[in-house]
């Protein structure tokens, strides 16, 4: 995994792919606690990390699109849109970065590029995403890349403490309109 991306690094977005450096990407991401609940099995091997990729990859059709967040060649995160429903012009947007790779704005400006897209390529209206009430960096992802604070889902998520009991936490649901205002955040651009 590189180093935090500084003035010289240049990032952007692109689709997933199987290879080697994204599959070690995905495995250092991973590799880390806060990781687990952005899977749901471990991703602590190469044939688990090409398990979790492989929906993402060429995965544009009519509910998901997804794409690495990369930084002078390697991976250093995921941005998505699901549950694409056309009918209503909505979809819902995740998004996650490496630790070594956090702390740039990277979330950020890959979340209001999903939205450009979206609301563009995509012709949706309006985006929805939610965080933990005590994840203050995801907050201000949402917060930078344009979305809203709408309410409060109370004890929402269900995750296991450091000693494997039960704790549940409150999230934030926010959304972003197309006729909102542009995101604070400069968008990265999407090479396809």
């Amino acid at each position: 995994m590189s180093p935090k991306p500084d003035s010289h690094s240049t990032a952007f977005l692109r689709p997933w792919t199987d290879s080697e450096e994204d599959i070690e990407s995905i495995l250092a991401a991973f590799g880390v606690d806060d990781m687990a609940a952005q899977s749901g099995e471990p991703v602590n091997s190469a044939a688990a990390a090409r398990r979790w990729v492989a929906p993402w990859i060429d995965c544009e059709n009519d509910q998901v699109l997804a794409f690495a967040i990369d930084v002078n060649g390697l991976a250093v995160g995921h941005v998505m849109a699901t549950a694409i429903d056309r009918r209503h012009e909505t979809a819902w947007i995740s998004y996650w970065v490496a630790s070594e790779a956090r702390g740039a704005g990277l979330a950020s400006r890959a979340t209001a590029a999903m939205a450009v897209h979206c609301f563009g390529t995509l012709g949706l209206f309006r985006l929805e995403l939610a965080y933990r009430m005590n994840n203050p960096a995801s907050a201000a992802v949402a917060r930078n890349a344009g979305f809203k604070v709408e309410g409060l889902e109370r004890a929402k998520l269900l995750y296991l403490d450091e000693f494997g009991r039960p704790e549940r936490f409150d999230v934030q649901t926010c959304a972003r309109l197309l006729t909102d205002d542009p995101a604070p955040a400069m968008p990265l651009q999407i090479l396809a």
